[in-house]
Protein backbone atom coordinates (compact mmCIF):
# COMPACT_ATOMS: atom_id res chain seq x y z
CA UNK A 1 0.00 0.00 0.00
CA UNK A 2 2.93 2.37 0.94
CA UNK A 3 4.42 1.71 -2.57
CA UNK A 4 1.35 2.44 -4.38
CA UNK A 5 1.39 5.75 -2.41
CA UNK A 6 4.82 6.84 -3.43
CA UNK A 7 4.06 6.17 -7.08
CA UNK A 8 1.07 8.46 -7.04
CA UNK A 9 2.96 11.18 -5.27
CA UNK A 10 5.83 10.43 -7.95
CA UNK A 11 3.22 10.46 -10.53
CA UNK A 12 1.99 13.63 -9.24
CA UNK A 13 5.39 15.43 -8.72
CA UNK A 14 6.00 14.63 -12.29
CA UNK A 15 2.91 15.94 -13.86
CA UNK A 16 3.51 19.12 -12.59
CA UNK A 17 6.80 19.33 -13.37
CA UNK A 18 5.74 18.85 -16.98
CA UNK A 19 2.88 21.52 -16.96
CA UNK A 20 5.25 24.51 -15.40
CA UNK A 21 7.92 23.66 -18.33
CA UNK A 22 4.81 23.67 -20.80
CA UNK A 23 4.12 27.05 -19.60
CA UNK A 24 7.84 28.26 -19.51
CA UNK A 25 8.21 26.99 -22.91
CA UNK A 26 5.16 29.36 -24.27
CA UNK A 27 7.13 32.41 -23.11
CA UNK A 28 10.48 31.94 -24.44
CA UNK A 29 10.54 33.82 -28.15
CA UNK A 30 10.97 31.48 -31.34
CA UNK A 31 14.03 32.02 -33.13
CA UNK A 32 12.85 33.02 -36.97
CA UNK A 33 15.08 33.78 -39.55
CA UNK A 34 14.57 37.63 -41.17
CA UNK A 35 13.84 40.67 -39.04
CA UNK A 36 11.94 41.19 -36.52
CA UNK A 37 9.49 44.03 -35.70
CA UNK A 38 11.99 45.05 -33.68
CA UNK A 39 14.71 45.39 -35.92
CA UNK A 40 12.40 47.31 -38.47
CA UNK A 41 10.40 49.90 -35.46
CA UNK A 42 10.78 53.30 -36.96
CA UNK A 43 12.83 55.39 -34.41
CA UNK A 44 11.53 59.36 -34.09
CA UNK A 45 13.50 61.76 -36.18
CA UNK A 46 15.63 64.27 -34.18
CA UNK A 47 14.13 67.58 -33.42
CA UNK A 48 15.57 69.93 -36.40
CA UNK A 49 17.21 73.33 -35.15
CA UNK A 50 15.69 76.74 -34.13
CA UNK A 51 12.62 77.59 -32.83
CA UNK A 52 9.18 78.10 -34.30
CA UNK A 53 8.35 81.95 -35.00
CA UNK A 54 5.51 83.56 -33.08
CA UNK A 55 2.37 83.45 -34.32
CA UNK A 56 0.84 86.68 -34.65
CA UNK A 57 -2.94 86.93 -33.39
CA UNK A 58 -3.82 88.17 -36.98
CA UNK A 59 -1.85 85.65 -38.74
CA UNK A 60 -2.86 82.59 -36.37
CA UNK A 61 -7.03 83.40 -36.91
CA UNK A 62 -6.13 82.23 -40.52
CA UNK A 63 -4.17 79.32 -39.53
CA UNK A 64 -5.63 75.93 -41.31
CA UNK A 65 -7.11 73.46 -38.94
CA UNK A 66 -5.81 70.63 -39.96
CA UNK A 67 -2.49 68.34 -38.72
CA UNK A 68 -0.19 68.67 -41.55
CA UNK A 69 2.56 67.08 -39.57
CA UNK A 70 3.23 65.67 -36.30
CA UNK A 71 7.19 66.31 -36.18
CA UNK A 72 10.25 67.81 -37.57
CA UNK A 73 10.65 64.80 -39.46
CA UNK A 74 7.56 65.38 -41.82
CA UNK A 75 9.14 68.39 -43.12
CA UNK A 76 11.18 69.12 -46.15
CA UNK A 77 14.72 70.78 -45.67
CA UNK A 78 15.38 73.10 -42.41
CA UNK A 79 11.56 73.33 -41.89
CA UNK A 80 9.82 72.67 -38.73
CA UNK A 81 5.96 71.46 -37.51
CA UNK A 82 4.87 74.15 -35.98
CA UNK A 83 1.88 75.51 -34.33
CA UNK A 84 0.06 77.85 -36.48
CA UNK A 85 -2.54 78.91 -33.77
CA UNK A 86 -5.11 76.13 -34.68
CA UNK A 87 -3.17 72.77 -36.36
CA UNK A 88 0.41 72.34 -37.06
CA UNK A 89 1.84 72.90 -40.23
CA UNK A 90 5.73 73.18 -42.02
CA UNK A 91 7.23 76.19 -41.14
CA UNK A 92 10.95 77.93 -41.65
CA UNK A 93 12.88 78.40 -38.26
CA UNK A 94 12.37 81.76 -36.66
CA UNK A 95 15.52 83.87 -37.21
CA UNK A 96 16.59 86.44 -34.60
CA UNK A 97 16.94 89.90 -35.94
CA UNK A 98 19.68 92.01 -33.62
CA UNK A 99 18.18 94.35 -31.29
CA UNK A 100 17.23 97.23 -32.06
CA UNK A 101 19.42 100.21 -31.11
CA UNK A 102 18.68 102.37 -28.00
CA UNK A 103 17.02 101.63 -24.17
CA UNK A 104 13.52 101.94 -23.65
CA UNK A 105 11.99 104.76 -21.80
CA UNK A 106 12.03 104.72 -18.26
CA UNK A 107 8.19 103.80 -16.63
CA UNK A 108 6.94 106.45 -14.37
CA UNK A 109 4.96 105.79 -11.45
CA UNK A 110 2.03 107.21 -12.70
CA UNK A 111 2.10 105.73 -16.57
CA UNK A 112 2.59 101.79 -15.40
CA UNK A 113 -0.66 102.32 -13.70
CA UNK A 114 -2.40 102.45 -17.06
CA UNK A 115 -0.12 99.69 -18.74
CA UNK A 116 -1.99 96.99 -20.81
CA UNK A 117 -1.33 93.65 -18.68
CA UNK A 118 -0.63 91.91 -22.16
CA UNK A 119 1.92 90.68 -24.01
CA UNK A 120 1.73 92.90 -27.22
CA UNK A 121 5.48 91.89 -28.24
CA UNK A 122 8.07 89.82 -27.04
CA UNK A 123 11.22 91.11 -29.10
CA UNK A 124 12.87 94.18 -30.91
CA UNK A 125 11.44 92.90 -34.54
CA UNK A 126 7.89 92.11 -33.32
CA UNK A 127 7.74 95.91 -33.44
CA UNK A 128 7.87 98.38 -36.56
CA UNK A 129 10.34 101.24 -37.74
CA UNK A 130 12.58 101.82 -34.86
CA UNK A 131 10.42 101.11 -31.76
CA UNK A 132 11.33 98.30 -29.31
CA UNK A 133 9.39 95.44 -26.97
CA UNK A 134 9.45 97.24 -23.39
CA UNK A 135 7.80 97.03 -20.73
CA UNK A 136 4.81 99.16 -19.89
CA UNK A 137 4.80 98.34 -16.15
CA UNK A 138 2.34 95.20 -16.63
CA UNK A 139 2.93 93.52 -19.96
CA UNK A 140 5.06 94.38 -23.06
CA UNK A 141 4.37 96.82 -25.61
CA UNK A 142 6.19 98.63 -28.56
CA UNK A 143 7.45 101.91 -27.92
CA UNK A 144 9.85 104.75 -29.28
CA UNK A 145 13.07 104.32 -27.81
CA UNK A 146 13.93 106.67 -25.45
CA UNK A 147 16.37 110.27 -26.61
CA UNK A 148 18.22 111.99 -23.88
CA UNK A 149 18.19 115.91 -23.45
CA UNK A 150 20.14 117.23 -26.54
CA UNK A 151 23.78 118.67 -25.04
CA UNK A 152 26.62 116.99 -22.99
CA UNK A 153 27.24 116.48 -19.33
CA UNK A 154 30.46 119.11 -18.39
CA UNK A 155 33.47 118.29 -17.46
CA UNK A 156 33.74 116.71 -13.81
CA UNK A 157 35.76 118.24 -11.86
CA UNK A 158 36.57 116.70 -8.20
CA UNK A 159 34.07 114.26 -6.57
CA UNK A 160 30.37 115.13 -5.87
CA UNK A 161 27.73 113.69 -3.22
CA UNK A 162 28.04 109.38 -3.39
CA UNK A 163 23.99 110.00 -4.12
CA UNK A 164 21.81 108.27 -7.16
CA UNK A 165 19.76 111.52 -7.73
CA UNK A 166 18.66 110.58 -10.92
CA UNK A 167 19.24 107.91 -13.71
CA UNK A 168 18.46 109.48 -16.92
CA UNK A 169 17.71 113.14 -18.40
CA UNK A 170 13.91 112.65 -17.74
CA UNK A 171 14.61 112.34 -13.85
CA UNK A 172 15.62 116.19 -14.68
CA UNK A 173 13.99 119.85 -14.78
CA UNK A 174 14.00 122.06 -17.76
CA UNK A 175 17.06 120.93 -19.94
CA UNK A 176 19.21 119.63 -17.45
CA UNK A 177 20.38 116.29 -17.65
CA UNK A 178 21.77 113.42 -15.75
CA UNK A 179 25.42 113.48 -15.54
CA UNK A 180 27.85 111.98 -13.09
CA UNK A 181 29.36 114.09 -10.72
CA UNK A 182 31.95 111.83 -10.00
CA UNK A 183 30.63 109.71 -7.57
CA UNK A 184 27.05 109.15 -8.07
CA UNK A 185 24.30 110.97 -10.39
CA UNK A 186 22.95 114.25 -10.30
CA UNK A 187 21.18 116.82 -12.57
CA UNK A 188 23.77 119.49 -13.90
CA UNK A 189 22.96 122.30 -16.70
CA UNK A 190 24.55 120.82 -20.04
CA UNK A 191 28.02 121.98 -21.14
CA UNK A 192 28.11 124.74 -23.58
CA UNK A 193 31.10 126.07 -25.14
CA UNK A 194 32.41 129.47 -25.11
CA UNK A 195 31.00 131.32 -28.10
CA UNK A 196 33.46 132.19 -31.32
CA UNK A 197 35.54 130.37 -33.03
CA UNK A 198 39.20 128.29 -33.09
CA UNK A 199 41.84 130.00 -34.75
CA UNK A 200 43.35 128.20 -37.77
CA UNK A 201 47.20 127.81 -37.28
CA UNK A 202 49.29 128.49 -40.25
CA UNK A 203 52.65 126.34 -40.09
CA UNK A 204 53.83 127.90 -43.26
Amino acid sequence: MRSHGVCRSFIAVLFCLSACLSTTDAKVPVAVNGPTDLDTEVLPEPIKPGVCPKNNIDDSMFGVCAELCSQDGDCPDNQKCCSNGCGHDCMAPYKAEPIKPGVCPKNNLEDSMFGVCAELCSQDDDCPDNQKCCSNGCGHQCMVPYAGKPGSCPKILGEGLCVEMCSQDDDCPTNKKCCSNGCGHECMAPYKGKPGMCLKLNLC
